[in-house]
Order: C-alpha cells, then sequence, then structure tokens
C-alpha cells in the first residue's frame, strides 16, 4: 500500500462548531479510509497555513482522492493538498535506478 500526506483547513464554521462542541474527528477520518480500504496512520493539528495533517496508506490515489472529495464536500474543510510518500527503501530503490538511466538533456 501507498502512503499519504495530506494537509488541509477547517472552514471557519468548522472551526466554529469545534469551539462550541469539541469533538475527535480522529475516528470518523479513520472510518472514511478504513471503508474505502485505506488506514489513518496519524492525525495531527499544525499552525501556519494549514490546520490539519494527517498520515494515510491506501491501495492507491484514487481511493485517498475519493475520501478527501467526501471530507471537502461536507464544507468542514478546504486547501487541502496531498503528497504521495516513498518509503526510505522505495527511495533509495529510485536513486539507484536512476544512476542506471544514461540520460541526455536536449541542447
Amino acid at each position: 500500500m501507498a502512503y499519504y500526506l495530506t494537509q488541509a483547513s477547517y472552514s471557519p464554521e468548522a472551526w466554529k462548531a469545534q469551539t462550541q462542541n469539541p469533538q475527535d474527528r480522529s475516528q470518523q477520518i479513520s472510518g472514511l479510509l478504513e471503508a474505502a480500504g485505506g488506514r489513518l496512520i496519524g492525525l495531527y493539528f499544525a499552525f501556519g497555513e494549514y490546520d490539519l495533517v494527517l498520515i494515510s496508506e491506501a491501495p492507491d490515489n484514487a481511493t485517498v482522492a475519493s475520501v478527501l472529495i467526501a471530507a471537502t464536500a461536507s464544507g468542514a474543510v478546504s486547501n487541502i493538498k496531498t503528497t504521495p510518500l516513498m518509503s526510505y527503501e522505495e527511495g533509495l530503490s529510485a536513486i539507484k535506478t536512476a544512476g542506471s538511466i544514461n540520460y541526455k538533456p536536449p541542447q
């Protein structure tokens, strides 16, 4: 399975709802991912451009996209950015393979 880093912002309405009735949303996010065949690895609050950061695992890009589209459609989150991640071992393998490719830039 592939890993994903997702950053998102709460909408003002979602912040208002949370301050009036704080809720642990990790169970809901975890349930959405599990229903789609994925898994929530971690959910964090963040300071700055994004309010939330989550690390997830899923079989493919479409699985993660479907969960994030559903969350965005609810109006609770916006400004979503997802970065596919490679394990360190996968990255080293890619670097080793790149070293054996003879690429010549255009002249």
